[in-house]
């Protein structure tokens, strides 16, 4: 049975998840469409259709133009498609050159695989690449390689978020490309790379946040490859979630028309949810680093404009059913945007997918300048709401929770302050 103090945490724990439940469905999402803040990053995963060179004004457009104060603007980008070194050296260069960017784009190293392959590119002033686990952090999770073995490499991209958080908040980032097609050859291809994609997901260190974009050519929810990823298991460590909760038969299906991804300009048109990106349990808890959106809540069927998300299929306004994606009239993007991202796609490609997430600020250092000091402890000093036990407990704010709550017990109280005195530089 559990004990009081039991108790009392899990009231606090659903006292925050209520709390941030009324600001989403108060309209605070709003903002989401625009430009990070710098409290958010936003991450897009995006199959760039056999990319080596070229295309530059389209991809900039896309990337970085406005249309009614919208951007897509990412200051993460999983990349799948790539051709080789020389690839990777020209996107970087048309993202850091593009009207717009902030020009602090930096690539991972790239790996050729059997295939087409990932990249990963970061903007340097919200994260770095974490070398904990890999002297580069960039990891193969899995080579590819001819059937029965998936195609191309699984790739792991390792990053410390770099604004305003602690040297401890560290995200593993995967990108996949499934094998395309729908024989049970295809299928059980993709099963074994959900397979290695979650079990590395179980051995990565405890406080680790993860997520998985790319392009997974699965067609309903209900495969077992997708199952694999998102199916309850005796070891959840390392399961994924859709920040969405969309399940369902998405190919072909009008009902999933808003979060369609594929294809922009090929045969048949927008019908498929190919591209995705999926996170682990933590990042939808409605605590710390976390998705910016309602996790629990499946996204509109009715409009693109969620308010209560913000993950979105970038371009695809919901009106391009069965047909290449809308262009004069498109309310996301907008008919210039909308033209660059199917000039993009060559003869047939993707739209890029994108989700923000809140970044926690600094444990104990209140005003981040990379220490703690005492202008932190005149802010500690009146967060002070002590013990849960106590009598005269005064529930503190949540920015109180969210800087000084260090051991994450629902208080700010002595055992706060014992980790606080450890930090403290005079």
């Amino acid at each position: 049975m559990p004990g009081p103090r039991r108790n009392n945490l899990e009231t606090n724990a659903m006292t925050r998840l209520k709390a941030r439940s009324i600001a989403l469905h108060a309209g605070l999402l709003l903002f989401l469409c625009a430009p990070g803040l710098a409290d958010q990053v936003r991450v897009v995963t995006w199959n760039v259709s056999n990319y080596t060179s070229g295309r530059v004004s389209a991809f900039q457009t896309a990337i970085y133009g406005q249309y009614n104060g919208r951007s897509m603007s990412p200051d993460m980008f999983i990349g799948q498609e790539f051709l080789s070194t020389a690839g990777v050296t020209n996107f970087l260069n048309l993202l850091n050159a593009a009207p717009g960017s902030p020009g602090d784009w930096a690539a991972a190293d790239f790996v050729n695989g059997p295939d087409t392959d990932s990249a990963f590119f970061f903007r340097t002033s919200k994260a770095e690449l974490a070398t904990d686990l890999s002297t580069n952090g960039v990891t193969v999770v899995a080579v590819g390689g001819p059937a029965p073995n998936h195609p191309r490499n699984i790739m792991r991209y390792d990053v410390r978020l770099a604004v305003g958080t602690s040297e401890e908040t560290r995200l593993a980032i995967y990108s996949t490309h499934m094998k395309a097609g729908s024989g049970s050859d295809d299928k059980a291809r993709r099963l074994l790379e959900a397979e290695r994609i979650r079990a590395d997901a179980e051995t990565l260190p405890a406080g680790w946040s993860f997520l998985l974009g790319g392009d997974f050519n699965i067609q309903s929810s209900a495969q077992s490859a997708y199952q694999e990823m998102v199916g309850s298991q005796s070891d959840d460590s390392g399961r994924f979630f859709d920040p969405i909760n969309t399940p369902g038969s998405w190919n072909n299906s009008s009902a999933f028309r808003i979060v369609h991804t594929q294809d922009p300009i090929g045969a048949g048109g927008m019908d498929d949810r190919h591209d995705q990106i999926l996170v682990s349990a933590d990042l939808v808890d409605g605590a710390g680093l976390d998705y910016i959106g309602h996790a629990a809540i499946a996204y509109s069927t009715t409009t693109w404009n969620d308010p209560l998300h913000s993950y979105r299929s970038w371009g695809n306004d919901g009106t391009s059913f069965n047909t290449s994606l809308t262009v004069a009239g498109n309310q996301m993007v907008g008919p210039v945007i909308a033209q660059a991202l199917i000039d993009t796609a060559l003869n047939g490609g993707h739209l890029p997918v994108f989700l923000d997430i809140q970044v926690p600020p600094c444990p104990a250092d209140y005003d981040c300048d990379g220490d703690v000091d005492l202008a932190d402890y005149a802010e500690f000093e009146a967060c002070l709401s002590g013990p849960l036990e106590s009598a005269a407990f005064v529930p503190p704010t949540q920015t109180c929770l969210d800087y000084f709550d260090l051991d994450e017990q629902g208080s700010v109280d002595l055992a706060d302050y014992a980790t606080f005195q450890q930090r403290f530089q005079q």
